[in-house]
């Protein structure tokens, strides 16, 4: 199953996703399905046709937090060690956007580079929760590109300005509950080269134990997501790149990239 958020021009709704690549067609359910269940309201649109867009399949009610460093390869190609627990970072919900939507370059960096990232969708008030139970507290899963502007993240004390800038945090296309996701593959292309090719079975934390871990420090709540890190080949983007990230039985989220003259 996939739930994605889209509009037709008014507000936001919800739908489930048919249809193989290019031929999708999305069945209008009621409500959040994140809050609510599953009701299909007999609308069907397809995908591709006039006046629909897709959008961030979730707008964080609460928070995102990142993981920093969580694949060996990523921490060695800025030569760092592999930290002994998840390194914690904030997002705010102001950086999140969807599908298609524009990257724009803050005037205040040179070195915008993408990070391609497996993205988990909560589903329930979770607190301290055991590694063994942690699957149980997601809604599913999604596609992120932590967009990260390097020379701040260097010069800075800490990672805020960095990370947090609005639009630095495209999630899409869709979500996807359910899924086992060890062993995916986490893929990033600029332009359609490829710069990132990983693994989620990479990862130096798991996902199970990043929800533990997090828990412990904050309590999450429905429609939080986490980041959980970005394999090796992370590369600058520029005005007028294309990047697409892409998860392995997720999907691919595709953003331009701009700069306000």
């Amino acid at each position: 199953m996939r739930i994605a958020r889209f509009t037709t021009g008014n507000d936001p709704r919800y739908a489930l996703v048919e249809g193989e690549p290019g031929a999708e067609e999305l069945v209008v359910i009621s409500g959040d399905p994140i809050y609510t269940p599953v009701q299909p309201t007999g609308e069907r649109l397809r995908l591709d046709q006039d006046g629909v867009r897709l959008l961030a399949p979730v707008i964080p009610r609460s928070k995102i937090i990142g993981v920093g460093r969580n694949y060996a390869d990523h921490a060695a190609e800025h030569g760092h060690d592999v930290p002994t627990q998840p390194l914690l970072f904030l997002k705010p919900n102001t950086s999140v956007i969807g599908p298609d939507d524009p990257i724009v370059l803050p005037d205040w960096t040179e070195h915008v580079e993408h990070e391609a990232e497996l993205a988990v969708v909560i589903g329930k008030v979770t607190k301290d929760v055991r590694p063994d139970k942690a699957l149980d507290q997601v809604f599913g899963f999604t596609v992120a590109n932590d967009v990260t502007a390097r020379d701040i993240q260097r010069s800075d004390l800490q990672w805020t300005r960095a990370k947090g800038f609005d639009t630095s945090c495209p999630i899409g296309p869709w979500i996807v509950p359910g899924l086992d996701v060890d062993d995916l593959a986490v893929r990033a292309r600029v332009n359609g080269e490829t710069r990132q090719d990983g693994r989620t079975s990479q990862m130096v934390f798991d996902v199970a134990y990043l929800i533990s871990y997090v828990s412990e420090v904050f309590t999450l709540l429905p429609g939080d997501v986490i980041l959980t890190g970005t394999p090796a080949g992370v590369s600058p983007i520029v005005a007028r790149d294309v990047v697409e990230v892409e998860v392995e039985e997720i999907g691919t989220l595709r953003n331009p990239v701009l700069r306000r003259s």
